[in-house]
């Protein structure tokens, strides 16, 4: 499922385009991704009346090296 998989010149992906490329539901990718060390998060501070919203983009070497680790060797 996740060979083959071309990478286009980018620098970051946004969570759709993961999740398109692995297959995975977006929740899946923000799971997998929130925590990784490099992973860029862009939230505003939260609200009481208001919803969180956050824009999380996953670099291509942070990609890269999660998706290496889920892999089967």
């Amino acid at each position: 499922m996740l060979t083959n998989v071309s990478i286009p010149d980018k620098q970051a992906f946004t969570v759709r385009e993961v999740a398109a490329m692995t297959g995975f539901s977006p929740q899946t990718v923000t799971r997998l991704f929130e925590h990784e060390r490099g992973t860029l998060i862009i939230s505003r501070p939260t609200s009481n009346r208001k919803r969180r919203y956050r824009c999380i983009r996953i670099p291509v070497g942070v990609y890269e090296r999660v998706i290496r680790g889920l892999t089967v060797k």
